[in-house]
């Protein structure tokens, strides 16, 4: 027997997004009115291409601080690869527009492109997986989606069924 709680984000038709973009994926709003906002970081065009591990891997331990420093006074509280290997789910605590969220991550991503130095977290006592990593393919990949350009993407659901 399949779920019965349906995804939201299964009902995306990821045939007519054009990335990178960021898309506002929900809102909710707890037990005592604080709001969690969470977005699409796409940077590939899904079922086109995917960012290999190593460097998507790379780029999360980046993110995990570049879009701290540039979401304020959001509170970012996790950035998660997707699983398609395609981009991130952010969770924000607040509701920061999506063009904020868009400004944030071409910063962020910026300073992914430019980051010489050590990976942040990148040692077997702080990461599960420390040796998947690539800060040139990280870099790379960076270049790459910034020069392409970030929009918003608006919503595009699949037709449902009768």
């Amino acid at each position: 027997m399949p779920p019965t709680t349906r995804v939201t984000s299964f009902d995306l038709d990821h045939t007519a997004v054009r990335a990178p973009y960021v898309r506002e994926a929900g809102r909710y709003v707890g037990a005592l009115g604080d709001v969690v906002t969470k977005y699409d970081l796409r940077l590939t065009q899904p079922n086109v291409q995917e960012i290999p591990t190593a460097p998507l891997h790379t780029i999360e331990h980046l993110l995990a601080g570049y879009l701290r420093d540039h979401l304020a006074p959001a509170t970012l509280v996790d950035a998660s690869p997707m699983g398609c290997r395609t981009g991130f789910y952010l969770t924000l605590l607040g509701e920061p527009g999506a063009e904020d969220v868009l400004h944030a991550a071409e910063r962020a991503l910026a300073s992914v492109r430019d980051h010489e130095g050590e990976i942040p977290g990148c040692s077997p006592e702080r990461c599960g997986n420390w040796r998947d990593h690539s800060l040139p393919g990280a870099k790379a990949w960076a270049g790459d989606v910034l020069a392409q350009g970030f929009i918003v993407q608006e919503t595009i659901e699949l037709p449902t069924s009768g």
